[in-house]
């Protein structure tokens, strides 16, 4: 895609991987090659995230702003204020130009959510620079909005708005499944057809992109993307299918009732243990009202010790702690391992097993799911799976090694290449903002 202007600058650029999950930002600057931003402590990326904390804050004082994974934990230690997440998903939508409340009588217009959070990484990256940045490229999905061209322009010029409005001055856009692409085509030897696998925490998104040496020169690469398909499951699906699998029978998941004579024993409600699962419904569970439900409910349980846990998790507000550990277990179990779930916080002594096995048993559906996406990508480019050279997979859910061998497994004669998880789009990004600005 084409900048404002191609007039090249010695000052520092950028470019933002701005993701419905994780940012990263890939920076140039003082002749130096491009290098990933330190966002956070030892952190290359940023979970996309900004919490507007009200407590104790008066009327017409503004909101204290904390973003990333200071957010999240604000979030979790239940402060009082508005989490905002997956601000991606705004753009192209009515929702953009209005308000929504955030605590303690405040309000904040949703685009200017988004330009917080970019202001935030332009001051990151300008701290790492030291000197300002006007120049960048910015990363956007092949459609924002599914099947509405308006829409989709819509989104484009939201973001483009909240870009200019935190000072970048030049600003280009770029696909994202291209800017992987040009990640892996800086290697690339020969034309070939590359299946861009970019699966994070929410989407499983494919991408049929045609690359080699001949194209690294092209600004404009839309021809290039010969399909573009994805699925709502990703990583955090995964979590939920893990704890549900693992953890969560423990706490009476799938228990039985007491036993009444003429009676079968009845599953005890499940409502709580989906919320507990579900990451931006934890707190839901937390409110006074459904504690007093769930306190009311002890006699619906034959185990007195899976209620009495399902009550510790409520009380003492573990369920986030929970979800953290189903996805350390997956982690490891994607190692090659078997995972030992410590749940002595619940109960002394208590854990719970996670092998590889009972993992690929929980999320069959799934992994099913994405690969047939993958396959239904080629379909729309009425490409054979034979004409694919390579799989490249990025995203922070292809670190699931029974995932990648489930797409690789549908393409057999590509070759599996595996990106920099987080960041490959960053440094695809930083690809074209170098032939832009460089």
């Amino acid at each position: 895609m084409t900048p404002a202007s191609s007039t090249a600058v010695r000052r520092p650029f950028c470019a933002i991987d701005f993701g419905t999950s994780n940012s990263a930002i890939a920076l140039s600057h003082a002749g130096a090659r491009l290098s990933l931003v330190e966002l956070e402590p030892g952190q290359r990326t940023m979970p996309t995230a900004v919490f507007y904390g009200v407590e104790g804050l008066a009327r017409h004082e503004a909101p204290h702003l904390l973003y990333g994974r200071r957010a999240l934990a604000a979030y979790v230690e239940g402060h009082e204020g508005r989490l905002m997440r997956s601000m991606k998903s705004i753009l192209g939508s009515t929702l953009a130009d209005q308000s929504t409340e955030v605590g303690a009588g405040h309000s904040v217009r949703y685009l200017d959510v988004v330009s917080s959070y970019l202001r935030h990484l332009k001051a990151m990256a300008e701290r790492e620079a030291g000197d300002a940045i006007e120049h960048a490229v910015l990363g956007r999905p092949v459609y924002f909005v599914d099947g509405d061209a308006v829409r989709d322009a819509q989104a484009q010029a939201a973001l483009e708005a909240a870009a200019r409005s935190v000072g970048f001055s030049e600003l280009s856009f770029q696909y994202e499944p291209i800017a992987a692409a040009l990640d892996y085509e800086q290697g690339a030897e020969r034309e070939e057809l590359v299946l861009v696998a970019d699966i994070g925490g929410g989407t499983s998104d494919f991408s049929l992109v045609r690359v080699g040496p001949l194209r690294r020169g092209r600004l404009d690469r839309r021809d290039d993307i010969l399909a573009n398909h994805g699925v709502h499951v990703a990583g955090t699906d995964f979590d939920r299918h893990v704890e549900l699998a693992s953890i969560l029978p423990l706490c009476g998941y799938r228990g039985r009732g007491p036993s009444r004579p003429g009676q079968a024993p009845r599953e005890v409600p499940s409502r709580v243990y989906f919320d507990l699962a579900t990451w931006h419904l934890i707190n839901t569970v937390y409110t006074a009202p459904r504690v007093a439900e769930l306190r009311r409910m002890r006699e619906f349980y034959g185990e007195p010790a899976q209620y009495r846990r399902l009550m510790t998790v409520v009380e003492e507000h573990l369920g986030h702690a929970l979800i953290g550990l189903a996805e350390s277990a997956k982690i490891a179990v994607a190692e090659g391992g078997e995972s030992r779930i410590d749940l002595s916080r619940l109960e002394t002594g208590l854990h719970a097993r996670l092998d590889q096995a009972q993992a690929v048993q929980a999320l069959d559906a799934d992994l099913t799911r994405i690969a047939q996406a993958a396959l239904h990508t080629l379909q729309l480019a009425g490409v054979s799976p034979g004409d694919v050279a390579v799989v490249y997979f990025t995203g922070g859910s292809t670190g699931f090694r029974p995932l990648t061998e489930r797409i690789a497994a549908a393409l057999p004669q590509a070759r599996a290449i595996h990106g920099d998880r987080n960041a490959s789009v960053a440094q695809g990004l930083g690809v074209h903002a170098q032939s832009l600005f460089g």
